[in-house]
């Protein structure tokens, strides 16, 4: 072997096979089958039988407003009153450049204490605003521990006249850095006309785009077959993300197939959201009301790729969140009825091929980012969700954490 190689002892997979992984410079070089526990040697590490999963990933988040619940709350519950209370905290100065960047770095460290490898975060940009340069900051702080991509949010309106200034803050935003360009194009007065000018900004730039669309119940909005089309009109080529995509699940099955196949068509990854969308949307539907989950099924059926991610957490638009990928895996099998494999491929695997990163699974040659948890399957892991778990990055341990529990006879 060449480089630098280590040894992790005694971890158990998905099959049940005890084995030790062979890691040299940051890959997993071989998977050995053990038929007893081995010995461990100095150096080594020992996952003594524990689970080992491919490490998590957040495609979609926002770090910029994550662990704000308490400072900014939110009175009505729902996505227009989160903003709302996001505009009036940061008019009174409450979101300060040093507390962006002190809450951005602990959200991030978080995730990366649960399993997460990678992050995408949207990044609000607003003339005046310093929350993009306050991330940047954050993801100096925690290098080595997590991966991190930036989205440029756009405020709305992003066209006409009314749009000038957010257009202008775009523009500054790419300068700055980021790696691709968002918006949401069902919140502006033309739809249409943002997506083309978001396809001809990241075009200019050499960016992909990630897009909050259609983040409602409204099923007379469809803005995803829109994107579909222009994606596959221009022959854009870099990488296009549509998160939420709620209205697709009120369609028709007809419809939904057949939006979902022109998604397919334009190569479009799409992220569902369970657990913000779950506490936004709905909130006036007393009778049946929807789970605001787009048509998973009718996406896969068509060949989509579709991860999923955790979207807010502890702030105005989703007051709860552990910054744990499995959160969003149960919400997954509860709400839209995947099963615990699927689940977890949707916030690992798949999440990482959402954000083009590099294969992490497990596999000869792959990149050594891993979870090790102390759970008899991937569907205990998920329902439990024991903080008993070591991470590995690039091979390296980053992060331990041990879960005890005390009880006493006597009640005591």
């Amino acid at each position: 072997m060449t480089g630098m190689s280590k040894i992790i002892h005694n971890a158990r997979l998905e099959n049940g096979k005890l084995v030790d992984l062979c890691i040299n410079d940051s890959r997993v070089e071989s998977i050995n089958e053990l038929e007893k526990f081995s010995s461990v040697s100095d150096d080594g590490i020992d996952l003594c039988g524990w689970l080992v999963l491919p490490s998590m990933a957040e495609p979609h988040a926002h770090l910029d407003k994550a662990l704000t619940a308490e400072s900014v709350p939110n009175p009505t519950g729902d996505l227009s009153g989160a903003i709302e209370a996001w505009i009036s905290a940061t008019k009174r100065g409450e979101i300060t450049y040093e507390d962006t960047v002190k809450r951005a770095a602990e959200a991030m460290r978080l995730l990366a204490s649960k399993g997460v490898t990678a992050v995408r975060t949207h990044v609000n940009v607003v003339s005046g605003s310093k929350a993009l340069e306050a991330v940047h900051e954050a993801k100096k702080l925690v290098q080595g521990l997590i991966d991190v991509q930036i989205v440029a949010l756009t405020i709305n309106p992003m066209t006409g006249e009314e749009g000038r200034d957010n257009r202008i803050a775009l523009e500054k935003a790419i300068e700055i850095g980021v790696d691709l360009v968002g918006g949401c194009p069902h919140l502006d007065p033309d739809p249409s006309t943002l997506i083309k000018d978001a396809l001809d900004i990241a075009e200019e730039a050499d960016l992909g785009i990630d897009l909050h669309v259609d983040e409602m119940l409204d099923e007379t909005v469809l803005t995803l077959h829109d994107l579909a089309k222009q994606v596959m009109d221009r022959g854009f080529n870099k990488p296009v993300t549509a998160s939420h995509c709620v209205t697709l699940g009120m369609q028709s099955s007809q419809k939904q197939k057949e939006v979902a196949a022109d998604v397919a068509k334009a190569n479009i990854a799409v992220l569902p959201l369970p657990q913000t969308n779950l506490f936004l949307q709905g909130r006036e539907i007393s009778t049946a009301t929807p789970r605001a989950i787009t048509a998973i099924k009718a996406l896969k059926d068509a060949g989509v790729l579709v991860a999923a991610g955790a979207d807010n957490v502890q702030d105005p638009f989703n007051l709860v969140g552990r910054s744990d990928p499995l959160e969003t895996a149960s919400l997954l099998i509860l709400a839209a009825h995947e099963t615990p494999g699927n689940a977890y491929k949707m916030v690992s695997t798949d999440a990482r091929k959402v954000m083009n990163l590099e294969k992490a699974d497990l596999s000869a040659g792959s990149l050594a980012d891993f979870i090790a948890i102390d759970a008899p399957s991937v569907r205990g892991a998920i329902a439990d969700a024991p903080m008993s778990r070591k991470i590995f990055k690039g091979g390296l341990l980053i992060s331990s954490s041990l879960q005890t529990t005390q009880m006493s006879p006597e009640g005591l």
